[in-house]
C-alpha cells in the first residue's frame, strides 16, 4: 500500500512564498507509484490541504488529519519543507513527535538549537571550529558602537539570531551604519548577532544521510555580484553558485572534514546545508540551514545532481530515513 506523504509549507516567516516553492517541486517530483503525496500549507490564519485545484481541506490539529469526502486520511510520514517557524526552529517538529508521526527533519531540539546561530555557534566552537568573531544583542540592550568595532572591527555583518534567507543582514562599514543595520535585523528578530568580516572564498556545503552514511556533496563556491551573498544573490540571480567550488584539494579536503565534525557535534540528521569561509586556507563555519531551498535551481539539489543523486532519490531517501 502506497504511504501518506503529508508535504509541509509555508510557515510564519518571511519565507512563506520561497518555502511555498521547494514544497511544490517536492510535491512534483515525489514518486507517484510509490506514495501519495499531499501539499500541506501552514499559515497563521489556516493550516490546510490543497488539491490539484487548489481547493482548500482543513486540517485536524488534534491528529494532523483531514477529511475528504467523508473520509478520514491519516500521514504516515511528513516531509519538512518550511524554511523558518514553525518547520525550521522545531515548533511544528515537536507537535509531530508527540503525534508519533516520522518527518524528514532533525529530531525538533536540534532544529530548534540549529535556528538560533548564536547557540550553534557556542556549540561547534566546543569542538574547535573556527568562527567569526560575534557580539550578541538583545532588544532593548545599551548600544556602545566603540565597543561593537573594538570587537569585531570594520566591516561587519549584522544578522538576526533566528532568520533565514538573509532576511535582515546586512554590512556596515561605519558606526552609523551599525545603528542602520541593527535597526533592520530587529525587524526580523528580537535577538541579533554582530560578526567580524572574514576575507576569503565563501563555499555552502550540504551534507545529508544517504543510503545509512553521513554524506558530504560536491562543495558550492559563491560568488556574490553584491557585497555579500544576500537576498537578492541567493533567489534574484544576483551571484553565481559554481560547483564543485574552484578551491584547492587542501581546501576541499579541510571543510569536508570539518562539514562532516559539525553535523555529528549538532547531532544532525536529514539535510543540512552550511556555509563556511576559507581564511588562511582554513574553513570558519558561519551558520548551518537545515530546511534547504529544494527547488531544481537551489543550492543542495544542485549538488546532489553532481553526486549523481536526482530530486526523485533525494527525497525519496529523506522519507526513507523519516521511517528509522
Amino acid at each position: 500500500m502506497k504511504k501518506n506523504i503529508a508535504i509541509v509549507m509555508g510557515g510564519y516567516s518571511s519565507e512563506k512564498d520561497i518555502s511555498i516553492i521547494s514544497g511544490n517541486v517536492v510535491f512534483n517530483h515525489l514518486n507517484k507509484d510509490k506514495y501519495n503525496p499531499f501539499r500541506v500549507l501552514i499559515l497563521k490564519e489556516k493550516w490546510v490541504v490543497l488539491d490539484d485545484d487548489n481547493n482548500e481541506y482543513p486540517i485536524n490539529k488534534n491528529n494532523f488529519s483531514f477529511s475528504k469526502n467523508n473520509n478520514s486520511i491519516v500521514f504516515d510520514v511528513v516531509f519538512n519543507a518550511i524554511h523558518g517557524a514553525p518547520g525550521e526552529n522545531g515548533m511544528l517538529l515537536s507537535y509531530l513527535e508527540l503525534l508519533n508521526i516520522p518527518h524528514t527533519s532533525a529530531p525538533f531540539y536540534q532544529m530548534a538549537l540549529t535556528f538560533n546561530k548564536r547557540d550553534t555557534l557556542s556549540v561547534v566552537k566546543e569542538y574547535g571550529i573556527k568562527t567569526a568573531i560575534s557580539v550578541y544583542l538583545n532588544k532593548g540592550d545599551v548600544i556602545d558602537t566603540d565597543t561593537i568595532i573594538a570587537k569585531v572591527g570594520l566591516p561587519c555583518f549584522i544578522k538576526p539570531n533566528n532568520a533565514g534567507s538573509s532576511y535582515g543582514i546586512s554590512k556596515a562599514y561605519t558606526a552609523q551604519e551599525i545603528l542602520a543595520g541593527i535597526e533592520t535585523a530587529y525587524k526580523e528578530d528580537d535577538a541579533i548577532l554582530i560578526e567580524s568580516f572574514l576575507d576569503g572564498i565563501e563555499v555552502s556545503v550540504g551534507v545529508i544521510e544517504y543510503q545509512n552514511e553521513i554524506k558530504v556533496l560536491p562543495i558550492t563556491e559563491i560568488v556574490s555580484e553584491n557585497d555579500f551573498f544576500d537576498y537578492e544573490a541567493k533567489y534574484e540571480g544576483k551571484s553565481q553558485e559554481i560547483t564543485p567550488a574552484r578551491i584547492s584539494e587542501t581546501q576541499k579536503n579541510r571543510v569536508e572534514v570539518v562539514a562532516k565534525k559539525v553535523y555529528k557535534a549538532l547531532n544532525m540528521s536529514g539535510f543540512s546545508r552550511s556555509e563556511y569561509i576559507f581564511v588562511n586556507d582554513e574553513p570558519h563555519f558561519l551558520e548551518m540551514n537545515t530546511v534547504p531551498g529544494m527547488t531544481e535551481e537551489s543550492i543542495l539539489p544542485q549538488q546532489a545532481q553532481k553526486a549523481g543523486i536526482s530530486l526523485p532519490e533525494l527525497f525519496d531517501n529523506a522519507i526513507l530515513n523519516a521511517y528509522k
